[in-house]
């Protein structure tokens, strides 16, 4: 477009020049050789410009001429080059779709048109194909080879951690990576693989450089950033607690800094500035997490910040957690213990039944079974209680990859990943739960001859979920020496809709039916001998 409005300029300065010169008229006069040339300015002006074009015109067709080997070459070379890259295209689309056939005839055609030194994804192609043939010897070969060119190097380390996965030499992968990281920190695999490397062996600045690489080129937005960091740095206050406090409580108190509702990292940073007698800033950062997170662990470092207070001491500041965080299980669960410590057995009772109502899952009835035992001494409610928490949901844990952890670890004990675990309730395992058990196991007795004028009653079955089928079964005719002294009044029992029909089909009794039930332990069963008992209503389940 610029080129048009150039010629375009041109020509329009020339048409004003010749114009110009038009409405001028004039002669130039040439003297030579005792001649005299007159021609008038328009035929001089015009005769200049065919000068310049026949010029410009001859230098072309010259310099043509002269380049035409170079261009005839060139154009060879241009249309064999182009016929290369034909031949890699088809041959990288053949690789992606698992043709090796196709991809190592493509690799051969490219290979014999473009010399790889100038085009490194021959080499790519060569190491792939060799890949899809199941020859990895041979690709590991052509990947070390890449080494040695600086363009392609990044591709051979990529190459080699991906064999090295494979074949699962983490050690070796691991090795990959961390060259490749030194040479392209924004390399992402490369990073990540080197971040879990650093972690499992718990080099937590490094991995805190690595973390800071990511961020600086945007690999990584700011928030997962600082939240990766915030983790790196519990764990270094974790791990320096004990052997250098001062390092391990700027790291805790970074972290907290950076995640103030992550509840390892509040921890870590209260527990060193108790250390450190600050015991008003540490509690200011448990009732921030406390706020938006209510955790146990979080609650019970609050109540226990100072170690020479009293137990009333303790319960009040359990009360202050819970102002902070009303109507929350784990709140009301605060104070049940704080109240069970200081024998407050009343408040610790109702908080403990508050939460109940509010989550009842297995601590809470724990609690309660502890507060009925410290209270009373019950062991029949202690053990009821004990039963309803073996039945009851399970409690939060720390989870990650399906492992459960009593505390909080950075990285997963499965995959090595940073910040797998999470605060959740683990996975329940399959199964019905039973609330109620029967104390006696239910047994039909053989009905009497039809000499009773009243009707045996036969309640309803009661309604349960999914029974499992009664088992009935058909006895002889007992002997004919046996008679019963007295009618036998049958209870009233839950029999299935089956036994009901076959009962009113048949006229006459055909024998006794029985419905066997796996007997309690130590039952002696039912003694023949002994007195009819009032009806009761007994059920199968």
């Amino acid at each position: 477009m610029i080129r048009i409005l150039i010629f375009l300029l041109v020509v329009f300065l020339l048409g004003l020049g010749f114009a110009w010169l038009a409405d001028r008229p004039g002669d130039m006069v040439i003297t030579l050789d005792g001649y005299q040339y007159r021609v008038t300015l328009m035929v001089a002006a015009v005769g200049v410009v065919a000068v310049v074009a026949a010029v410009m015109i001859l230098w072309w067709l010259i310099k043509s001429i002269w380049n035409s080997p170079y261009t005839i070459s060139r154009y060879f070379r241009v249309r064999q080059r182009d016929r290369g890259y034909q031949a890699l295209s088809t041959g990288m689309i053949a690789a992606g779709a698992g043709d090796a056939a196709l991809a190592r005839k493509k690799n051969k055609e490219a290979a014999k048109l473009i010399r790889s030194d100038q085009e490194p994804l021959i080499l790519l192609l060569d190491a792939q194909a060799s890949l899809l043939e199941g020859d990895h010897d041979g690709a590991r070969q052509k990947f070390e080879a890449m080494l040695d060119d600086p363009e392609t190097r990044l591709l051979g380390l990529r190459g080699l951690y991906l064999e090295a996965e494979r074949l699962g030499d983490s050690a070796a992968a691991r090795h990959y990576a961390g060259r490749a990281i030194d040479l392209a920190p924004q390399l992402g695999w490369a990073a990540d693989s080197t971040l879990e490397e650093k972690t499992a062996r718990g080099d937590w600045d490094g991995a805190i450089k690595i973390i800071d690489a990511q961020k600086a080129t945007r690999q990584i937005e700011r928030d997962q950033a600082n939240r990766k960091r915030a983790v790196l740095l519990t764990a270094k206050a974790q791990a320096l607690f004990e052997t250098g406090f001062a390092a391990a409580k700027t790291a805790a108190l970074e972290a907290n800094r950076l995640q103030p509702h992550f509840v390892p990292a509040a921890v870590a940073a209260a527990k060193a500035l108790f250390r450190g007698d600050d015991t008003r800033k540490g509690a200011k950062i448990l009732e921030a997490a406390w706020r938006a997170n209510p955790h146990p662990d979080v609650a019970d470092l609050y109540v226990h910040a100072r170690h020479g207070d009293a137990v009333n001491d303790r319960l009040a500041r359990a009360k202050r957690l819970q102002s902070i965080k009303q109507n929350h299980p784990e709140s009301s669960l605060a104070v049940a213990r704080a109240a069970l410590d200081a024998g407050d057995f009343a408040l610790a009772r109702k908080e403990a039944e508050s939460a109940i109502r509010m989550q009842p899952r297995e601590g809470a009835w724990l609690l309660l079974a502890d507060i009925e035992e410290a209270d009373t001494g019950d062991v029949g409610k202690v053990r009821q209680l004990l039963g309803k928490a073996v039945r009851a949901p399970r409690d939060p844990a720390w989870v990650a990859d399906g492992i459960e952890s009593e505390t909080w670890a950075p990285i997963s004990p499965v995959t090595g990943h940073l910040d797998a675990f999470e605060w959740r309730i683990p996975v329940e395992r399959l199964g019905r739960v039973i609330e109620d058990v029967p104390d006696e196991t239910p047994v039909l007795a053989a009905p009497a001859p039809a000499v009773a004028e009243e009707p045996v009653e036969v309640a309803a079955p009661e309604p349960v979920a999914e029974p499992a089928p009664a088992v009935v079964q058909a006895l002889p005719e007992p002997a004919n020496d046996y008679k019963p002294a007295s009618p036998v009044v049958e209870p009233k029992v839950a029999v299935t809709a089956e036994l009901i029909e076959a009962d009113h089909a048949s006229e006459e009794p055909v024998g006794q039916a029985v419905v066997i039930a796996p007997p309690l332990p130590d039952d002696p069963g039912v003694d023949p001998d002994a007195p009819a008992k009032a009806p009761r209503r007994f059920g199968l389940f």
